[in-house]
């Protein structure tokens, strides 16, 4: 049977060049980084490498990157750390949105639990969370504000410029989750008013298991993990080689092709759209984003009659892979926290599914999904 990958939100498939890269790694590099033998200095000559070039793509220096597990670890790493870092100071605030992905809105809740206040700030219909609310949600102890970039369920591109501008002129450190922005949107720091950015490989068909943390230059944080003094003592624990070596990589390859590769993605979640409405109806597919400040490897639709339960059942059985949300919730098939925080009602909680679209994919295999798709609904409405 015929397999269709259009979850690559959720994960996406590493790319041949990246495997050769960590392939060269693993099994020619023995030492480790922190040694000062050949051996050891020639991991660590890698690991600098992979720095810079990451660096340098998106602004910032090499000295303010540290390399984490992935994205879940960059945002507590961000949270924890620039929290309990200002707490010293008296500062015991965080504001934050509704819509964030589980590695910050549990990260706060944590903090919540060491005496930190925090504020949920809700969205609009089209999952934006306003500017303004954040500014006046600010207090005079107000240490964090936290808001992603891009939201991994709905594909809606965040303010963070404006956000950003708002923190520094009140001398709040800003955080922002980027690990559905990298690759998709140019990121530089050298412009961008952020504090602390958090990054992940496997996104941007690099290895799993691996991301970073941009910590601006003079921000200090307190480190998450106690151990050795890699990373500038940010982050300890002897480096994943291979694995950094492999995220440099798809970050290269990523930012290279990053114009074509939206022109790409445009065409396909625009096609994919029309043809979801041809089958179901017009008025019976709604999109759950902005219309236009958005991904284009993202597309959230709610298809009003049909579970979400049913759809992504269906698709599995034609051999297509799509989820109801986020990866780190989707197996339980809950409603969507980031739909629920959008207000919108049952009928389009209850039936949304998410599809993302990357490497591999093809409007020749778009067109053959929506044909699959024709044919199970057409056996739903029958046995209905």
């Amino acid at each position: 049977m015929e397999r269709i990958y259009y979850d690559h939100a959720a994960s996406s498939p590493m790319h041949p060049d990246v495997a050769a890269a960590m392939l060269e790694v693993m099994t020619g590099i023995v030492g480790n980084a922190s040694s000062v033998h050949g051996y050891g200095r020639s991991a660590r000559q890698l690991l600098n490498q992979s720095r810079d070039r990451i660096a340098e793509g998106i602004g910032c220096t090499a000295s303010e990157l540290v390399f984490t597990s992935g994205g879940t670890e960059s945002d507590n790493a961000a949270l924890f750390g620039a929290a309990r870092a200002a707490r010293k100071r008296g500062k015991s605030h965080i504001i934050t949105t509704a819509i964030e992905h589980h590695a910050v809105l549990h990260t706060c809740e944590a903090l919540e639990l060491e005496g930190f206040q925090v504020t949920f700030l809700p969205v609009n219909e089209q999952g934006v969370v306003s500017a303004a609310d954040i500014e006046n949600a600010i207090k005079d102890d107000t240490a964090l504000i936290s808001v992603m970039y891009v939201n991994n369920e709905t594909g809606t591109i965040q303010p963070v410029a404006e956000i950003g501008e708002i923190a520094r002129s009140k001398g709040i450190l800003f955080h922002v989750d980027a690990v559905q922005a990298l690759g998709s949107l140019p990121i530089d720091l050298r412009q961008l008013p952020v504090d602390l950015m958090s990054f992940s490989a496997h996104k941007i068909n690099g290895p799993q298991g691996v991301g970073a943390l941009f910590v601006r230059k003079g921000i200090s944080i307190t480190t998450l993990l106690h151990g050795g003094l890699q990373e500038r003592k940010r982050r300890p624990g002897t480096e994943n080689v291979a694995g950094i070596v492999g995220f440099a990589k798809s970050f290269e390859l990523s930012v290279n092709s990053m114009v074509i590769r939206k022109l790409s993605l445009d065409k396909l979640r625009y096609t994919w759209i029309e043809r979801m409405k041809s089958i179901f109806g017009e008025d019976r597919v709604l999109l759950n984003s902005h219309a236009e400040q958005c991904v284009p490897h993202i597309v959230n639709l709610s298809f009003l009659g049909i579970s979400s339960e049913t759809m992504l059942m269906n698709l599995d059985l034609a051999g297509i892979a799509a989820s109801s949300g986020s990866a780190c919730t989707a197996g339980a098939l809950e409603p969507s926290h980031v739909l629920q925080a959008m207000g919108l009602p049952q009928e389009r909680l209850a039936s949304s599914v998410r599809f993302s679209f990357g490497l591999g994919n093809t409007m020749e295999e778009l067109e053959s999904a929506a044909k699959k798709v024709e044919t199970f609904m057409s056996r739903v409405r029958t046995n209905a």
